[in-house]
């Protein structure tokens, strides 16, 4: 191999790589298992051997532990996505929504801001996906997330991870409830960091700055060292620390109440009256971030077959806005009045024990996650629209008597707390019978202070203890999971066929309880808040306790796999598997618990490899049948209510190629298509026996209110949200020696197809849909010894890719159209990709 080339597999490619562009990121990213495959070097063959003859290069072997033993990805019977250290770095991937775009399989929806706390990510896998989830009330996740070996998924989203010194993720898609149980009813999330090395001693950092179009400057450091302490110990410590930059502009503007007259303005120039409010939060490229955090980890090995790991990890995330979009206002710009700051911070300690028990492994997980989040929200929308249509500012007034601004700008905290413990025992790989078995213990709990507040409220109408507070949320939320689980694989014909039977055995339970609602003096009379307390004693600050209600479920799931292969080189597999998301509870004391939904997977797929491993092709096709699915409507006064929605069916086809074309030139393609669509009509509610109801015509009667209605909220075949019908990349990058350096250029195109916005009819054509869209990436490097620099364009043109859309209220409130002539569409926001960034980035090994 000539001097210059990149040496994929060792140090020279960790340093090349190491923080190389966004845009590298497909080549690799493509999201399939063929393209999370090193690069390894062979021999010409025998036929050409000359002095001048040339090398080539084929794919290496990519190990993972998906299914819960060091296998060879090619290996494993799974639709599975791995994105490797390599790949991270050269893809400049740093947080979650980096690295998503790179996977067919999984989208995503930002709740935005809504009636919930910014920072939330919804992940969905293969089209499983009704547009709702999010609220701190709702559904669990139908995706779990894992940090090595424990879950990091809270109710509204996994914890935001900075991606450095990461080994691997992995992406398992489909049901994965044998081996992980609830909240993997769609799929699986991996993130594997490095461990320490006893080995040698190891430091390297990396270095970065960015500008971003129409915005400002973001900058990136971090690093790491490996510290060996004995020949059976060492500790790594990780730390870094990042700024985002902000392409969102505040802009001046203002807003009148039409029932009191009283305007509001967010202009550093405002002179305040009694009619005009002044609040001065206008300014360029608010929605900025930054980001700090660092890991410390410890291996010992106690002697040959036994080692402890005690891992302490750490994170904080301050931001600042939005990352969404009013085009009302303009491009990349909007108007609000309250400060909106957000506060995400979270630390997780984590033991994991490794021995042997005869020739047995076993393993001993434990974590224990702390996560609390603080945010500060404008939530002027709401309150403009509901006077604007109700004329609800009337009913806010000082103690005085006067009318007063009726602006909400709420306080969100969510603190999580989550314990989780599993026990696995897992046979030898070589055996023909091998097996796989645990237990699994976890227990989440949720403690919930939401306060939306007007300044200079009167005491009557603020809820008791909390001044300037109109309603308030104080609740606690706990979901315990346990579990028992096993898979048994035998070979019927030695690396020939093999069958697997999997069964999980749960049983599940949640309770809901505390304090949400409004003072007696402004809702005399309610079910809930003040009203409706349940008993006279304060409950956690709270005026009382006005809810409290427990649900429990059991049951099994169960995964049978039929593997053939039908050579070496090419690998065949059938599965039929089954995934699950608890029920849980309704705040709505009219409304009875949800209950459990249900994905049952049918899986032909295949693995291949062609010419002496230069070309892998893999693919996957399925059906999946989601029954009961929960789905959550905004109810009566603004509460969210869970409901089981009958059925959906997504068909879909993934595939994935990567060819290693010459010895400088590697070509990358993957596509996903889904199709998934309802089965039976939705129609908003349930019937006597708490099951979803069908029929539901016009003239019908709703059966939990008695309203006549008007149809289906969403008749058979409508298409479930969020997820595109197509998605695919393609990518080319060339090496190239720069006399004794090594140097590439690269370019990747991205395809998302369009969009809906939501599940309901309704809501879908208030909102509006979310367009087809390509983006490109550029970049270029250049290597020398020890250390790396690259430049890279991303979103080289500049597209406005719309991300996600939401609104601040219902959104039959806030799109109504053409009620107010200077937001002529309603007022929906729109979250876009990063405008065209421009980045820079160096990286040495110490």
């Amino acid at each position: 191999m000539s001097k210059g080339h990149f040496k994929c597999g060792g140090k020279a490619q960790r340093v090349i790589l190491a923080r190389l562009p966004l845009a590298a990121a497909i080549s690799f990213a493509v999201a399939a298992p063929a393209l999370a495959q090193d690069v390894a070097e062979q021999p010409a063959s025998a036929a050409t051997t000359s002095a001048t003859a040339q090398k080539v290069k084929t794919l290496g072997t990519v190990t993972v532990t998906a299914q819960r033993r060091t296998e060879d990805l090619q290996k494993v019977p799974i639709s599975i996505n791995v994105l490797a250290q390599d790949q991270l770095e050269a893809l400049h991937v740093q947080n979650f929504k980096d690295y998503v775009k790179y996977l067919p399989s999984v989208s995503f929806q930002d709740n935005g801001g809504g009636n919930g706390a910014q920072g939330f990510a919804i992940i969905y896998m293969r089209g499983v996906s009704s547009g709702s989830g999010g609220d701190y009330t709702g559904s669990r996740p139908s995706v779990g997330v894992y940090l090595d070996n424990q879950p990091i998924t809270t109710i509204q989203g996994p914890v935001d991870i900075h991606m450095y010194d990461i080994a691997r993720i992995e992406v398992l898609a489909g049901p994965q409830g044998t081996l992980y149980g609830a909240s993997a009813e769609a799929g699986a999330l991996r993130i594997i960091t490095n461990k320490p090395d006893p080995g040698a001693f190891a430091a390297n950092y990396a270095l970065g700055v960015d500008k971003v179009a129409h915005g400002g400057i973001g900058s990136t450091a971090e690093g790491m060292v490996n510290i060996p302490l004995s020949k059976s110990a060492a500790i790594r410590l990780v730390g870094w620390r990042e700024h985002d930059a902000g392409y969102i502009d505040n802009k001046p503007g203002t807003r009148t109440y039409p029932s009191s007259g009283i305007t509001i303005s967010n202009a550093d120039d405002c002179s305040p009256g009694v009619l005009l409010q002044c609040h001065g939060h206008a300014r360029k490229h608010y929605n900025d971030a930054d980001t700090q955090g660092a890991r410390a980890a410890l291996k010992v090995d106690l002697n040959d077959n036994w080692s402890i790991s005690p891992t302490l990890m750490g994170q904080q995330t301050i931001s600042h806005g939005s990352s969404s979009s009013d085009p009302s206002v303009g491009d990349l710009a909007v108007t609000h009045f309250f400060p909106e700051r957000n506060n995400d911070r979270w630390w997780q300690g984590a033991l994991t024990v490794q021995g042997k028990v005869g020739n047995f492994d076993l393993t001993y997980a434990y974590a224990h996650l702390k996560r609390n989040q603080e945010q500060q929200s404008d939530y002027t929308d709401y309150s403009f629209w509901y006077d604007t249509l109700n004329g609800s500012g009337v009913y806010f007034y000082d103690n005085g008597g006067s009318l007063i601004d009726p602006s909400q700008h709420p306080f969100f905290r969510d603190h999580y707390t989550d314990n989780s413990h599993e026990l696995r025992l897992v046979s030898p790989s070589d055996d023909r019978l091998r097996l796989v078995a645990g237990a699994f213990w976890q227990k989440l709990k949720h403690d919930i202070q939401y306060q939306y507040k007007i300044s200079d409220l009167a005491d009557s109408l603020t809820v008791t203890g909390w001044p300037d507070t109109l309603y308030l949320s104080r609740q606690i939320r706990y979901d315990r999971d346990r579990s028992v689980y096993g898979e048994l694989s035998w070979d019927f014909i030695p690396d020939v066929l093999t069958g697997t039977i999997g069964e999980r055995y749960y049983r599940d339970s949640g309770s809901f309880y505390g304090f949400f609602g409004f003072s007696e003096g402004y809702f005399p009379g309610s079910s809930y808040g003040e009203a409706g307390c349940i008993s006279p004693e304060p409950f956690e600050g709270a005026p009382c306790l006005d809810f409290n209600k427990r649900v429990k479920q059991s049951g099994s799931l169960n995964k049978v796999n039929l593997t053939w292969h039908v050579t070496p080189q090419a690998m065949v597999y059938f599965t039929r598997s089954e995934g699950y998301r608890p029920g849980g509870i309704n705040r709505n004391a009219s409304l009875p618990p949800y209950q459990a939904d249900f994905l049952t997977n049918v899986e032909l797929g295949w693995k291949t490899s062609w010419f002496d491993h230069r070309l892998t092709f893999n693919g996957a096709v399925f059906r999946e049948t989601w029954n009961n699915f929960q789905f959550d409507i905004t109810g009566p006064n603004g509460i969210s209510e869970i409901l089981n929605a009958n059925s959906a069916r997504i068909n879909g086809l993934e595939s994935q190629l990567n060819w290693q074309a010459t010895y400088n030139l590697q070509l990358s393609a993957g596509i996903a298509l889904y199709d998934a669509k309802l089965t039976a009509n939705y129609c908003g509610f349930t019937g006597n026996d708490n099951r979803p109801v069908t029929d539901c015509p016009a003239g019908s009667i709703n059966t939990q209110t008695g309203d006549t209605v008007d149809g289906p909220l969403a008749p058979t075949g409508t298409r479930l949200p969020i997820t595109p019908r197509f998605k695919g990349n393609l990518i080319a990058r060339y090496t190239f020696d720069v006399g004794n350096k090594s140097g590439f250029v690269q370019g990747a195109l991205t395809h998302v197809g369009n969009r809906t916005t939501s599940l309901l009819l309704l809501d879908r054509s208030l909102y509006g849909g979310l367009p087809a869209y390509n983006s490109v990436d550029l970049s270029a490097g250049l290597q020398g010894g020890n250390w790396s620099v690259s430049v890279y364009i991303n979103n080289a043109f500049d597209k406005r890719a719309a991300l996600y859309k939401f609104s601040e209220c219902a959104v039959t409130v806030c799109g109504a159209h053409g009620v107010v002539p200077e937001y002529p569409n309603g007022q929906v926001y729109t979250g876009f990709s990063q405008p065209r960034t421009f980045g820079i980035t160096f990286t040495q090994d110490i």
